[in-house]
């Protein structure tokens, strides 16, 4: 099989495209015929080697995938021939996805509704998922309530808003530009604002008087005076970003108004977890509450420019990207 794969940490320009041999699924796999996988922060973090992880040898990169059973396992819940998406591979020793087949275990795999392509269902997979875990098992967003995300179009942002959505709240967001806050109303954001020309603190404060119940941070570097002096009484805050981030926290503003912090990494989530948030996920895919926001679809053979592009956007912030990138084998 064709496969995107190192064979120890390095550079995006690391990765080789070519021929390995076919996976041989154990007892409690499937074999999936890859139809779109799709990139993440994480997977350039596991393969630079800034995230130590026992990795296979050579490994092959990538979390997400979508793709059809080409071999069920015995007695499993799928059958050949079905539509699947998954994440959490490439992660603890796990094989990645980055090729023509993988042999995934079938508790991280979840039917891909009908109406709902490929490359969507990938796109979905983990910002899906974390951005579900950070709504609802920790930050507890109910209806009604108002939320704070910065980055709108981004591949967690643009999800966490619509799910958001999904859940009743009313969602307060930023963009770059004119063109992306407009693209951010049309996920069905309450307030867009253009960090670049217009006060955001400001807006924040007029749209939401009485503070933010919930604000999901996904930048790298919080900043916690400015937050909690945004928050609500009794508000919640969301960190799934920023290993190497050392902020100063103010204790006092914090505990006087009865807030709470939450952090999380969506790999800790348990099989079963996962499946609760991909029970939702697929829920509002087919009910088109949920549009996985795609920057650009490219081949497969090309991981390793799209490696780099990632890392361009998240460490270097060259806000070239709007969405998820898509590869197909």
């Amino acid at each position: 099989m064709k496969a995107a794969f190192v064979h120890q940490p390095g550079p995006a320009e690391t990765i080789q495209y070519g021929d390995l041999p076919d996976p041989q699924p154990t007892a409690k796999q499937a074999l999936i015929r890859v139809k779109a996988v799709s990139v993440n922060p994480i997977d350039t973090y596991i393969r630079s080697g800034n995230v130590k992880m026992e990795l296979p040898k050579p490994f092959i990169v990538g979390c997400d995938l979508a793709g059809v059973i080409e071999r069920p396992c015995a007695n499993g819940r799928f059958k050949a021939g079905q539509r699947v998406w998954c994440s959490n591979q490439g992660l603890f020793g796990r094989q990645g996805t980055f090729a023509e087949l993988a042999a995934v275990d079938e508790g991280w795999l979840y039917a891909t509704p009908d109406g709902v392509s490929d490359e969507q269902a990938a796109a979905g997979a983990l910002v899906g998922i974390t951005a579900h875990l950070g709504l609802v098992q920790f930050g507890r967003l109910a209806a009604g309530e108002t939320l704070f995300v910065n980055g709108g179009t981004g591949g967690v942002g643009s999800t966490v808003v619509q799910m958001a959505k999904a859940l009743g709240a009313r969602v307060i967001t930023t963009a770059g530009s004119a063109e992306k806050v407009a693209a951010c109303r049309a996920l069905g954001a309450d307030l867009a604002i253009d960090y670049k020309t217009e006060e955001v603190d400001a807006k924040v404060r007029e749209f939401a008087p009485q503070g933010v119940n919930l604000w999901f941070e996904s930048l790298r570097d919080p900043n916690f005076e400015r937050t909690i002096g945004l928050l609500a009484k009794r508000g919640r805050m969301i960190v799934m970003a920023g290993r190497e981030a050392r902020p100063v926290f103010p204790v006092g503003p914090f505990y006087v108004k009865d807030c709470s912090l939450f952090g999380f990494a969506m790999f800790n989530a348990s099989p079963d977890e996962q499946r609760a948030c991909a029970t939702d996920i697929n829920r509002w895919l087919a009910e088109g509450k949920l549009k996985p926001r795609i920057d650009r679809v490219l081949p497969l053979a090309q991981a390793a420019g799209a490696h780099k592009l990632q890392e361009e956007n998240t460490l270097a912030k060259a806000g070239t990207l709007a969405g998820k990138i898509v590869l197909t084998p």
